[in-house]
């Protein structure tokens, strides 16, 4: 892959870029319905793969913000046709890296040395480059070392592109910009959060220390005298991201004993610690052959509040839908249903929500729950579909559900599509006490 020169830095260069692609984009489509006029087996898949190499395109020479939310668009998958989550998932891992001469600037900056004054050895190349930062390898002191670098201009960036990417996204997702404000104010506060390395610096050690007891799962230990800003220091893990994981088809107790230490993971945080790392993509994990797992990246941490909490699980209870009157009380707690509802849309929405939130909490509703039933997935993603084709839902003028749940929602989500892709069955069960 070839390595980036430059990142445009400035809102008039990052601009040009976005106001480039709306007008490939605009092509696309003359080109699309065109071609249809002469041959009709040509299919909106063919539209799709066109828009979406043109739109990644743009958005990883960006990096940033931008194509953080191509990376959280490409988890959900009943959200995007399948050419762009394809297209889209190379952000987790696979973006263009930055070039030797922009990584030596980032130390001269931050430490006034050039890496091979910090480390007795240091890759200029990058083994991985993501939405934010690359990561090199080094050594100091006989240790393998993982130097995580964030890209130049990326936190002075995050307001200005959200602005710019959101009516890509609205689009995609088929949202009003009125609805889709108060996901992206909370979308917009996670990624400053993300660009503070200081702050994950802090959480990384925080979350790596509490999470440590938890089976089959290991921690980088974190260096602060070798860290800034925009760079952060820790040890190098070997593994392998979950592609290359599953081609050497682990048994069924492998896949089992990986897909128990994420569950486990993921559920001491929310229950225990009330805050998560609220970006389970494949591409923050490195699997290993004998079953562990090794965790390295705590940018993306959702701090849950206790009413929140205590409002969204309790809908796993079975019992309470008994009353509807409470039932109705959660849900205006958590935004699904407003005061200014009328009684047609209360039952529209009833029903819909009711469904929506069995299917979502049925693993905690049972001792062992089997991921890789295709049946539950096949039910979800159907599920999805038929809310984006309901003509009640493409009317609604009004957003349904807390700004909090966006980054729980795609947590879960997140873990569930990797237990499924590892075939996992994992115990489940836990007596949550809603206090």
């Amino acid at each position: 892959m070839k390595d980036q020169e430059s990142i445009p830095t400035s809102k008039l260069e990052r601009t040009a870029h976005f106001v480039s692609t709306g007008v490939k984009i605009g092509g696309n489509y003359v080109k699309h319905y065109t071609q249809r006029l002469l041959n009709q087996d040509v299919t909106k898949e063919d539209l799709h793969k066109d828009n979406a190499d043109d739109i990644y395109e743009t958005l990883s020479h960006l990096k940033g913000s931008a194509l953080k939310v191509a990376q959280m668009l490409s988890m959900d998958r009943g959200l995007l046709p399948k050419s762009y989550q394809d297209k889209f998932q190379l952000s987790q891992y696979s973006a263009p890296p930055l070039s030797g001469p922009l990584v030596t600037n980032t130390f001269i900056k931050s430490f006034g040395k050039i890496p091979s004054q910090i480390f007795d050895s240091f890759e200029i190349v990058a083994s991985n480059a993501a939405s934010i930062g690359q990561v090199h390898k080094a050594t100091k002191n006989g240790k393998k070392l993982a130097i995580k670098i964030q890209y130049p201009g990326v936190a002075n960036s995050i307001t200005s592109d959200l602005r710019m990417v959101k009516p890509i996204a609205v689009r995609l997702v088929g949202l009003s910009t009125r609805d889709a404000d108060k996901y992206f104010e909370e979308v917009e506060t996670k990624l400053l959060e993300e660009t503070d390395y200081q702050l994950e610096l802090r959480r990384s050690i925080e979350l790596s220390t509490a999470c440590k007891h938890i089976e089959n799962l290991h921690f980088p230990t974190y260096y602060p005298e070798f860290s800034s800003n925009r760079i952060i220091t820790m040890d190098w893990l070997d593994g392998m991201h979950m592609v290359d994981f599953l081609a050497t088809n682990p048994s069924k107790e492998t896949r089992n004993k990986v897909g128990q230490a994420l569950w486990d993971f993921y559920d001491f945080q929310v229950h225990t610690l009330k805050q998560v790392h609220a970006d389970p993509h494949p591409g923050n994990f490195l699997f290993k052959e004998d079953g562990t797992v090794n965790i390295f990246d705590f940018g993306c941490i959702k701090v849950i509040p206790q009413d929140f909490y205590k409002a969204y699980f309790t809908l796993i209870d079975q019992s309470i839908y008994k009353d509807e009157a409470k039932v109705k009380q959660i849900y205006e707690e958590l935004e699904m249903i407003h005061a200014e509802d009328s009684q047609k849309e209360i039952d529209f929405f009833f029903p819909l929500f009711k469904k929506m939130i069995d299917m979502l909490t049925l693993p905690f509703t049972v001792n062992e729950f089997d991921f890789g039933d295709d049946s539950y997935f096949g039910g979800i993603y159907q599920f999805t579909e038929d809310l984006s084709n309901m003509k009640e839902i493409k009317e609604s003028k009004k957003a349904r559900g807390s700004r909090h749940s966006l980054y729980i929602n795609r947590t879960y989500y997140g873990l569930y599509h990797i237990l499924f892709d590892l075939k996992s069955v994992v115990q489940t069960s836990k007596k949550l006490e809603l206090v």
